[in-house]
């Protein structure tokens, strides 16, 4: 089977529908989502409900886990808490109940869903760095042979062996069966790699095969609803620039 994994849309509907198209034109079996489909951008509820029409499993992100009260994000900074505030009030009553029926983290055969770290997928703690990918060693004989994760914006690849991390710089490559592997797919709506295009994934779970998708979209149209709706000019501005 061949999934098509994707994060951190952040309301962005332009590169969400760019992704869906580029994920049925490389023949993706199902859909996996890893959170954070709210906050930054201008389309809350129809990039919700694209996701939950189309997704066979969506995890729960920390914005999703924000605007559905699950947690306080008192101490995010002001202009994120604006737009959190702002989508708040821009969803349905249905897809405030579904965000709150999210689960943190899901399992399926050798392959793991969460947003953050799966050390503890309540706490969304980040991995994008080595150092942060050794704290998993700890935690290795628990780990699926693959778990998958966003959070951070960036793609990277962790190979973890029962002792060591090594970062894969890799676009494409095949599961080694002795590894385990933490991979985070990067950001469909606020990439955050200087790649402005949006990131996502496919894996087929027969051939352990991963594969990064770059896929470009109406960037221009992506931000001026941003700044159309009063949020924060950069996070229409960043989209230029992958930043």
């Amino acid at each position: 089977m061949k999934l098509g994994i994707f994060s951190d849309t952040h309301a962005n509907l332009e590169a969400l529908t760019a992704v869906l198209v580029a994920f049925e034109r490389a023949g993706v079996d199902q859909l996996v989502c890893l959170g954070d489909t709210v906050g930054y951008g201008a389309d809350p509820e129809p990039c919700c409900d694209l996701i939950r029409e189309n997704a066979r499993y969506t995890v729960l992100g920390n914005h999703d886990a924000a605007i559905a009260g699950r947690m306080d994000y008192g101490n995010y900074y002001a202009a994120a808490r604006q737009a959190l505030d702002l989508h708040a009030t821009m969803v349905s009553e249905e897809t405030l109940r579904w965000l709150g029926e999210l689960p943190y983290e899901v399992r399926d055969g050798h392959v793991a869903f969460c947003h953050g770290s799966p050390i503890d997928p309540r706490r969304f703690e980040y991995i994008f760095a080595l150092v942060q990918a050794e704290r998993c060693l700890r935690e290795w004989p628990r780990l699926q042979h693959v778990t998958f994760i966003g959070h951070s914006h960036a793609c990277k690849v962790f190979a973890l062996s029962s002792d060591e991390v090594i970062e894969v710089a890799s676009d494409s490559f095949e599961l080694h069966s002795e590894l385990k592997y933490i991979i985070s797919v990067g950001s469909v709506g606020q990439p955050r790699d200087y790649d402005n295009r949006a990131a996502c994934a496919t894996y087929d779970t027969v051939a352990r095969r991963f594969q990064f998708l770059r896929v470009e979209y109406d960037v221009e149209t992506a931000a001026e609803k941003i700044f159309e709706l009063g949020l924060a000019r950069k996070f229409g501005e960043r989209l230029f620039t992958g930043v």
